[in-house]
């Protein structure tokens, strides 16, 4: 039976140095964020618009379950990397609508801003490793009940109040800072870095989105 990527103790992979892990892990970050502003700057929202709403809908998650499935049962890093590909493409659709929202200047703040909050969680979980492996709990748990919330709200009461924009981008803080946290205490390898890119890619896309949202009401 394969074990879930941050529960490994154990690896066939060669284990790498500190350093090469980390980079292994900017790098797959990089490759991620370089292909959904490919989309961004080539893709015609429309275009993507035009698609049936339920082919689009089934695509998203089948893309992104089947990813994540892919990275959590694979040990090889050439098949990880493609389910990593298989979360960045359907994401970088929604981006890509949710960016032709915004002015490129809002869209550049919002990027700058992100940018700053992921070093900073990082640095801060790297200090503070024990802090952030106790909180993955309560993050799912505060994670599954504002989701609930803003269902309830949107679908029920057909309104939006945007202190959840807050809670949510501050609940993907604790994200990454957890997801980094996972990621250096498990055997540094080449395929556990390329997966603990795809945990910390979704968290710093999904601060990214809520951050845009915010400073778009401003």
């Amino acid at each position: 039976m394969e074990i879930s990527v941050f529960d490994r103790q154990g690896s066939r992979e060669d284990v790498i140095s500190a350093p090469l892990y980390n980079l292994t892990i900017g790098l797959t970050l990089a490759w991620g964020f370089l292909a959904n502003w490919w989309m961004v700057t080539h893709i015609n929202p429309y275009a993507i618009l035009s698609i049936h709403p339920m082919v689009l809908f089934i695509g998203y998650f089948a893309c992104c379950f089947g990813g994540i499935y892919i990275i959590e049962k694979s040990d090889k890093p050439w098949i990880s990397f493609l389910g990593y590909n298989l979360v960045v493409v359907p994401f970088g659709f929604v981006i890509n609508l949710v960016v032709a929202q915004y002015q490129p200047e809002l869209v550049a703040e919002a990027i700058r801003v992100t940018g700053l909050v992921t070093v900073g969680m990082m640095a801060l979980s790297t200090l503070y490793p024990a802090f952030f492996a106790r909180i993955g709990g309560a993050l799912t748990a505060a994670l599954l009940l504002v989701i609930i919330v803003e269902v309830v709200e949107v679908f029920v009461f057909n309104t939006h109040h945007g202190i959840l924009d807050w809670i949510v981008a501050a609940i993907f803080c604790g994200y990454i800072g957890y997801d980094w946290g996972r990621a250096n205490a498990i055997p540094k390898t080449v395929d556990n870095a390329i997966d603990s890119a795809a945990a910390l890619y979704i968290d710093i896309i999904n601060l990214f989105l809520r951050v845009l949202k915010i400073l778009g009401r401003r």
